[in-house]
């Protein structure tokens, strides 16, 4: 048993803040202001100018993609192709691997302003295969080696540049299904457990997964079940399987289904490929791509609706929104359901009809705030790209007042699981009328981001009766200004009333998820 005293921001449904906490084996006893007799001989920590919340979620990375570059090469801090080549310089004399994968290619903070080029990479690494992935993950650069190895069926693909390197669309899954065929499971798993490790310094205790990248058999599927089964921290996993096929998710036992890859209903708007419903700015002649017909994604919808599972797709420009709140739409007529919480992923660009189809149906959102705030996508792109458009961008106020729940994630790899900024882009928009207040902010990473996947009853707040599921932060952020609030810092998570110990091993890890039971 242990009592917490000090600011206890339950992020419950009334904001309440509370003077005091009681834990014991991993449960929340009593939250209030005054302490009951029988908890005063409890051992205390006295919080003082800290605080103490129910512990961050993530709604939304790719969890596989994340703990591969999370230890590998990460080129997001060159500011010229120079710098960049360098990098994957060093990073091939540092390791032997016949393939070198890296993340963070961009147009925007290099002095260049373009993309490495298959010639640049071939004169820096000619040995070995390099597949350097750009920083929105929906485009990656290829040396010669690389396109070499590739099978010929992705070269008719849609988006393959073989003079450039550079392959986005259709050729970019294509050409990430085949790289993730050639890394070792015991490899992954190895990353894994150190990218666990690295969400929990940020004060994250579950995380939201869009698995199924290509992997044989869907082994990042396989392995993160067993990840999410295995883990001794009390650290929690949800995955959203990224298919179209019922019959992977049914045979797996999953209640959830979409993401981005295989659920992606258009691109993005770092490679201009983001459906639009007008031009962009920029090109007359383009309004972006739609993956799917309208017909094929209302099947979707239908099929996994009628099978009871959540469901959630990836939407970018207006017209893939417009798409996605259709096909849920069509489905929850098809088959009415009262609580289903399906949502739509990033809704970067949403249409006044389609948020008030989301109220109305009661269609959440799994956002990343820090897509505001973007230094690999600025604004000064966006403007040239959207024109006046930019101002309709992740409107937070708009949505938040219409009812609609938003959550917070990061979509890892492409922008770093941290919460605090995550938070802090919420409360700063850059619209400042569509910013949210701090209580809000901190619920999207909290009560939010539990209640998402159906975790509100034992997660996301600190209630007696709750599993205690904390962070402990330097400071209150209740009593900071909004534009002070990269001030806070992660002192401790706290699972299952345990201080969060890093490093579990392989073998524990087995043993524990290749059990039957547990929940992902």
């Amino acid at each position: 048993m242990k009592t917490y005293e000090g600011a206890i921001i339950t992020c419950d449904r009334e904001n309440h803040v509370y003077r005091y906490l009681v834990e014991d084996r991993g449960r929340i006893l009593h939250v209030g202001d005054a302490l009951p007799t029988a908890y005063e001989g409890s051992p205390r920590e006295v919080l003082g100018g800290r605080s103490l919340l129910p512990c961050f979620g993530d709604t939304h990375l790719h969890f596989a993609s994340y703990a591969l570059f999370n230890a590998g090469l990460d080129v997001r801090s060159a500011r010229s192709l120079p710098e960049m080549c360098e990098h994957i310089r060093k990073f091939a004399l540092d390791n032997n691997d016949k393939l070198i994968m890296g993340f963070g290619a961009s147009t925007h903070l290099v002095e260049e302003k373009r993309l490495i080029s298959r010639d640049e990479l071939d004169k820096v690494c000619p040995d070995r295969a390099v597949f350097i992935v750009k920083y929105d993950g929906h485009a990656c650069i290829l040396n010669s080696k690389m396109i070499a190895l590739l099978p010929k069926p992705v070269k008719a693909l849609r988006g393959y540049h073989e003079d450039t390197g550079e392959m986005n669309q259709e050729a970019f899954f294509a050409v990430t299904d085949f790289v993730t065929k050639k890394i070792s499971p015991l490899r992954t798993v190895r990353n894994m457990l150190r990218a666990v490790d690295a969400l929990a310094e940020k004060g994250i205790g579950m995380m939201h997964t869009a698995s199924g990248v290509g992997f044989p058999l869907d082994m990042d599927v396989t392995m993160e079940t067993v990840l999410g089964k295995g883990l001794d921290t009390g650290f929690q996993t949800r995955i959203f399987f990224q298919t179209m096929d019922m019959g992977k998710v049914k045979k797996r036992r999953l209640p959830r289904v979409g993401g981005c890859f295989a659920t992606a209903l258009d691109g993005c708007f770092g490679s201009e490929d983001g459906a639009l419903r007008q031009p962009y700015a920029n090109n007359i002649e383009n309004r972006g791509i739609l993956f799917y017909r309208d017909s094929e994604v209302i099947e979707f919808a239908k099929q996994a609706n009628r099978e009871g599972l959540q469901i959630e797709m990836h939407a970018i420009g207006d017209a893939a929104f417009d798409q996605a709140v259709m096909a849920i739409e069509a489905a929850l007529k098809d088959y009415p359901r009262k609580d289903h919480r399906h949502g739509i992923i990033h809704a970067c660009l949403p249409s006044e009809e389609g948020l008030q189809k989301c109220a109305e149906l009661g269609i959440q959102i799994p956002l990343q705030p820090a897509f505001l705030m973007w230094d690999l996508e600025p604004l000064v792109f966006l403007k040239h790209i959207l024109g006046e458009r930019v101002e309709k961008i992740s409107p937070l106020r708009k949505m938040t007042d219409m009812g609609i729940v938003l959550s917070g994630g990061s979509d890892a790899p492409c922008t770093l699981p941290d919460p605090i900024f995550g938070i802090y882009a919420a409360c700063n928009h850059y619209i400042p009328e569509q910013s949210v207040t701090i209580p809000e902010a901190l619920k999207m990473f909290t009560y939010h981001a539990a209640w998402t996947t159906f975790d509100e009853k034992e997660r996301g707040s600190l209630e007696t009766g709750k599993i205690a599921d904390m962070v402990i932060l330097n400071r209150n952020p209740l009593e900071m200004k909004p534009d002070a609030l990269l001030g806070l810092k992660v002192e401790q998570l706290i699972l299952n009333g345990q201080a969060y110990k890093k490093g579990q091993g392989i073998l524990s890890l087995l043993a524990r998820g290749l059990l039957p039971g547990g929940r992902v």
